[in-house]
């Protein structure tokens, strides 16, 4: 799935044009980071729900040269389907 696929289901679904289709597209997903920034959690009700998630620093090889690396500390986004989405899928 990409934002245009998002923006077209956008513009066919309230008949906007198509800027106007891919700047809602763009505000929605902006305001979805958004909220994973200040809570750390979204849920979309009978889709998921996405969290960050603290990962550690670890060691890791360079896939090209096998060579030993260090992978940095950060941050990931975790996605868990609802019980409604899978039965669905």
């Amino acid at each position: 799935m990409s934002k245009a696929f998002i923006a077209g289901v956008i513009q066919e679904s309230t008949e906007i044009t198509g800027v106007a289709a891919s700047r809602a597209a763009t505000d929605v997903m902006d305001a979805i980071v958004k909220e994973l920034k200040k809570n750390g959690k979204f849920t979309l009700p009978s889709f998921g729900t996405f969290t960050v998630r603290k990962t550690k620093a670890r060691k890791g090889l360079n896939p090209r040269t096998g060579e030993p690396i260090k992978v940095k500390a950060g941050k990931t986004v975790r996605f868990k389907s609802s019980p409604t989405l899978k039965k669905k899928v």
